[in-house]
């Protein structure tokens, strides 16, 4: 197997598996308070991706690659967990995961902030037009009812694509799977403190799906799916394969779905469609 063909499969598994992020976080917060379920989600990834770099025998990162790493954790560790588990208190599953249908183009203008790269003018107007679309989508669900939750949302997005532009510049120098055990063990001392002061008196309350959703996010969301999606990246380059990202508001809409039986109407269908065409359009145009 060639390495573009590695890397899309490898994309592929790891969008797929970051597709059941929102839906298992729904589930989690359910059951945990979102401080405790940041951190402990975090803190098992951690402890586990310590492991892995200790049996792999790991040489530690240089110091250059320090704020790199650092940037990765805010963004992808902490950042973003956080954030959608704080919004998911507001807004259910399948009303998050059209925001996500931005990712792509969050990635791209991270790409451009920090790699130096010149699109042309048409990436700008399809960025436009997607987050044009995504608002009006929010205020004709009442964004008055629920602002909190579609602006943590969107600020979930902004430092998500912060740490995949990082993530994946670095990941091409020392390796996928090593850039995100890195910024786990990075942020064990402050996530595994969080996790254990944060933790509830009883977990007796807590239903299995609270459980299953903690679980996913986890060693999936957390680990694995970075270890898919960084290699993928590295093997297949991050522009091309890159663009799995726009499947992922589809499997994540259907996810939600099935497993929380919430409705996926029609609109928001249509608005998923709109963005990933206008995210589409934008990577088209990205050079």
């Amino acid at each position: 197997m060639d390495k573009a063909a590695g890397g899309w499969i490898n994309g592929f598994i790891g969008m797929a598996i970051f597709s059941g992020s929102l839906p298992a976080t729904r589930a989690a917060v359910m059951g945990f308070e979102p401080l405790f379920l940041t951190g402990a989600r975090a803190a098992i990834a951690g402890l586990l991706g310590l492991a892995l770099l200790a049996v792999a025998r790991q040489r530690l990162p240089a110091a250059g690659d320090l704020v790199s790493l650092a940037i990765v954790a805010f963004g992808v560790v902490v950042g973003f967990p956080l954030l959608t588990a704080l919004a998911l208190q507001h807004v259910p599953a399948a009303h998050s995961v059209v925001f996500i249908g931005l990712l792509p183009l969050s990635t791209a203008t991270f790409g451009v902030l920090r790699g130096g790269e010149r699109p042309r003018p048409a990436f700008w107007l399809f960025s436009v037009l997607g987050s044009a679309l995504v608002v009006a989508y929010a205020a004709a669900q009442g964004v008055a009812a629920t602002p909190r939750g579609n602006l943590l949302m969107l600020a979930a997005v902004v430092v998500c694509g912060l740490g995949y532009a990082d993530g994946a510049r670095l990941s091409r120098r020392l390796g996928g799977w090593q850039v995100i055990s890195w910024a786990l063990v990075l942020s064990l001392p402050v996530m595994l403190p969080l996790a254990l002061l944060t933790m509830p008196a009883s977990f007796d309350a807590v239903g299995r799906g609270a459980w299953t959703g903690l679980a996913y996010v986890s060693l999936f969301s957390m680990l694995l799916g970075f270890v898919f999606w960084y290699r993928g990246l590295a093997l297949g380059g991050i522009a091309a394969v890159g663009q799995l990202q726009l499947l992922q508001p589809f499997l994540g809409l259907a996810l939600a779905a099935m497993l929380l039986g919430e409705a996926v109407s029609g609109t928001m269908l249509a608005v998923t469609l709109g963005v990933v065409a206008c995210v589409a359009g934008a990577r088209a145009f990205a050079r």
